[in-house]
């Protein structure tokens, strides 16, 4: 368990945006800027929380590139501090839908190994610490409607549009 959690924000097209992260990589982005629970809960933990918006611009870099349509793959480095090992393997699997793509939570609950846990792996894919860097937007229903999402659900049809899913041939949920 890392000690300090290093933290900064920065504006993206759709939100303030707020990231959090510890020597071995981002641990946290947060879509509604430096709220005071997405700091606390690092505080709660006994981490000491330190502002450095010098060492963001790796990840805003890419973070603008993927919004202005130029990157489909992040390379940021991840530290997944928090969070079961369960959830560890949902978020690592999410990682690997590819950009523009969407999988349903029955085919992420078969790639953890664990085919009758669509429900488990809703509420991980809920709890990602890391939206849009670890891509649970692209995570619908098997019966092709959107599903849910933390941002909601305005915030993951222009998420998929962004990334090129008709999403018009989603149905909302």
């Amino acid at each position: 368990m890392p000690k300090t959690i290093s933290w900064s924000t920065f504006r993206l097209p759709i939100s303030d945006c707020c990231v959090a992260w510890t020597d071995n990589g981002v641990c946290a982005l947060s879509l509604n800027g430096p709220d005071g629970k997405f700091l606390s809960q690092f505080e709660q933990r006994g981490l000491e929380v330190l502002r450095r918006p010098e060492c963001l611009a790796d990840v805003r870099a890419e973070l603008k590139e993927y919004f202005n349509g130029e990157r489909q793959e992040f390379s940021t480095p991840l530290d997944f501090v928090f969070g079961t090992v369960f959830q560890h393997e949902v978020w690592a699997t999410l990682t690997k839908i590819p950009f523009g793509e969407t999988r349903s939570y029955k085919w992420l609950a078969g790639q953890t190994g664990r085919p009758l846990a669509s429900r488990a792996v809703g509420h991980a894919n809920g709890r990602n610490p890391i939206p849009i860097i670890v891509p649970c937007h692209r995570v619908i229903s098997a019966n092709g409607t959107l599903g849910g999402y933390t941002g909601g659900l305005d915030l993951k049809r222009k998420l998929l549009a962004l990334e090129g899913v008709a999403v018009s041939q989603l149905i909302s949920s």
